[in-house]
């Protein structure tokens, strides 16, 4: 069984932030029991299209942190992963780009 903790050091090791914005939309798009709130949406939308390029790194990092624990929460943090895993290093995006 995959581990929160074993996610978060996927998604963290060499300097990641969080994928590109469309594997971050897939990745978003496989959570379940998305849901409209009077703020927005549960989870929180990923932070792509013109929140990109306003956005600092560390808002990044909290929001797909945020993305793995409803996958957590929600019985799917093994799909997710395995989503994460297959990702190539050119699909993430890094502190400092």
């Amino acid at each position: 069984m995959i581990t929160l903790e074993e996610v978060l050091a996927e998604i963290t090791k060499n300097n990641r932030v969080c994928a590109q914005p469309q594997k971050w939309q897939q990745l978003y798009e496989m959570l379940p029991d998305k849901k409209r709130s009077d703020s927005g949406w549960k989870p929180s939308l990923p932070l792509i299209l013109s929140a990109w390029s306003n956005t600092p790194a560390m808002s990044k990092i909290i929001r797909l942190r945020e993305h793995i624990e409803w996958a957590k929460d929600h019985e799917c943090l093994p799909t997710i992963f395995t989503f994460l895993v297959n990702l190539l290093e050119k699909e993430w995006h890094h502190i400092g780009e």
